[in-house]
């Protein structure tokens, strides 16, 4: 961490309160708790942390429950009540003068608890809830009845952000993706993000890479992953795709794939530890996001330019405001394969990919470095909300 922690600066106390988490909401969550616990005091509310997480060393965790999120709609609701239940009773047994819901955006009814206890409550998107679910949702249901649920979840977080006493978005241009005005009192349109810029940063010259095009992230429907198999089939023979994750369709794609794969035109590295997620990027020209607007700005974005390689992603949510086209990355217009294969060719050919590297490094440097963010935060902190 490129700060040492502290606390004391007459900031509030913070308790996070998060959904069950994945191995994505841990990494975001350990960025979140970093920021936090350098400047005030900070405990964690969650459920499902993998026991491998650093968090359980570095913080104070109180774990509700280590069951999953069962198999079926039904179950999963059930389970989302009771964590609510479990929640509201830990929030009433906290100190802390401020509950923060990190991704936890529908939980009304802690939500309401802290309030009624005079709590200060804030919540902070990770992403669009209601569109992941309605995608994960239909793989298993109708249509119309993912639809439904997903509007319920809706109208859940509109009432989590209207029941807060402010809204903590990433950029500006994801407060108007979840329809929030992003000048709004109460809403907080940048807020702090972070990279270990010691760790992600440029260790191989962006002019010494090979010509190697990569996806770093789940392999599964939303991520695009059916559109860049037929992608990495049509790329020239002098570019490799490399697959860098794991996921539902990684079988899939490597079935798909095994032609090229055995002629090595594409490469599928599987899961990769963070710690060695540095070195997989330092080794591309290119990163390929072509995902839906469900996480509001992936890490794999910042972490891609803290190491110097540009991003080619579709411009939603809070992308456009990192990946600015033509100068720190480009933005994907089509997801069509065709449309991909011709601008990934273009975008190699350019004689200027050196500065954008170059400038997607800087503007992680001053902008989503550690002091950066806690001075964000600080300010967060000390608005006097209530």
């Amino acid at each position: 961490m490129e700060a040492t922690e502290a606390s004391g600066e007459n900031l509030p106390d913070v308790c996070v309160v998060t959904h069950p988490l994945a191995a994505a909401g841990e990494n975001a969550t350990r960025s979140l708790l970093d920021i936090l616990a350098a400047i005030t005091g900070v405990t964690l509310v969650t459920a499902n942390l993998p026991e491998d997480s650093e968090i359980w060393e570095k913080r104070e965790v109180i774990e509700l429950t280590r069951k999953g999120v069962g198999g079926s709609a039904v179950v999963a609701a059930a389970r989302f009540i009771l964590n609510q239940i479990r929640m509201a009773r830990t929030v009433v047994t906290r100190d802390e003068d401020v509950i923060l819901f990190f991704g936890a955006t529908s939980y009304v009814f802690p939500m309401l608890v802290a309030r009624a206890l005079g709590k200060t409550v804030l919540v902070e998107p990770r992403g669009d809830v209601p569109l992941t679910l309605r995608l994960n949702w239909e793989q298993k249901l109708p249509s119309p009845i993912a639809a439904f649920l997903a509007g319920l979840v809706s109208r859940l977080e509109r009432a989590g952000f209207a029941i807060a006493h402010g809204v903590v978005t990433y950029t500006p241009a994801m407060a108007s993706q979840l329809g929030l005005d992003p000048d709004a009192d109460g809403v907080f349109p940048s807020g702090a993000r972070y990279v270990r810029t010691d760790e992600f940063t440029v260790d191989i010259p962006y002019s010494d890479r090979d010509r190697v095009v990569g996806f770093l992230g789940r392999l599964d429907e939303e991520k695009g992953i059916r559109e860049l198999a037929a992608v990495a089939r049509s790329l020239p023979d002098d570019v490799t795709f490399r697959f860098i994750g794991d996921g539902d369709l990684g079988e899939w794609l490597a079935d798909e794939l095994r032609a090229e794969i055995d002629e090595g035109s594409v490469e599928m590295a599987g899961w990769v530890a963070h710690d060695d997620v540095p070195a997989e990027l330092n080794q591309l020209k290119l990163v390929l996001l072509p995902s839906q607007p469900t996480e509001g700005l992936p890490t794999t974005i910042l972490e891609a330019l803290a190491c110097g390689t540009p991003v080619y992603a579709t411009p939603v949510s809070g992308v456009p405001d990192v990946v600015r086209d033509g100068e720190t990355g480009f933005h994907i217009e089509s997801r069509h394969p065709d449309a991909l294969s011709t601008r990934i060719v273009a975008i190699l050919e350019r004689d200027d990919l050196e500065a954008i590297s170059d400038f997607g490094r800087e503007l992680i440097e001053e902008e989503y470095g550690f002091e950066a963010a806690c001075e964000r935060y600080r300010s967060i902190l000390d608005s006097g909300l209530r």
